[in-house]
């Protein structure tokens, strides 16, 4: 199948892929768009793990305040430079976050942070990035990190967060 412009450009929209990286997972794909996407995913999975012990000593704090006013969390994601804690994708992210913890109430970000806690429920309920995202209960909050991470090239780490009820 011969990969056209168009089909690259509605890839690249869709992904944030480069270019060449759009091209080639089509080209692999056989022009098929939604395993070209799986495709890039796995490669933006592999470009994490490269990244991961890359410092991040950037980023932002972002709030979300719901349900008039009860429930408010603070949360801070970090990246590696200014520049992409500047960017919309980034920012889109911690508002992401911010919208799970408020939802799902998590404990910890990680279960390496639950480790030796004794604390009762699963990784799926008590950590943030082992969490079905609230929007698309096929991806977790670990793989919306990893898609910013290949999006943007740099290591992305959600640091900390804190969650407020009134009453609590």
């Amino acid at each position: 199948m011969e990969i056209t412009t168009a089909m690259v450009k509605e890839l690249r929209e869709s992904t944030g892929a480069g270019v060449m990286d759009a091209k080639r997972a089509l080209e692999a794909a056989g022009g098929d768009m939604k395993q070209a996407v799986v495709i890039l995913r796995e490669k933006g999975i592999a470009a994490a793990a490269k990244r991961a012990e890359r410092e991040t000593a950037n980023g932002v704090v972002d709030s979300y305040i719901h349900a008039g006013g009860r429930i408010g969390v603070l949360v801070e994601v970090n990246c590696e430079t200014d520049f992409v804690a500047n960017t919309e994708e980034f920012r889109q992210l911690a508002r992401n976050v911010a919208m799970q913890v408020a939802a799902m109430n998590p404990r910890f970000i990680s279960s390496e942070d639950r480790a030796g806690q004794d604390v009762e429920g699963t990784d799926e309920e008590l950590c943030l990035l082992s969490q079905p995202y609230i929007r698309d209960g096929s991806r977790t909050i670990a793989d919306l990190v990893k898609d910013t991470i290949a999006k943007t090239g740099e290591n992305v780490r959600v640091r900390r967060f804190e969650r407020y009820e009134l009453g609590r």
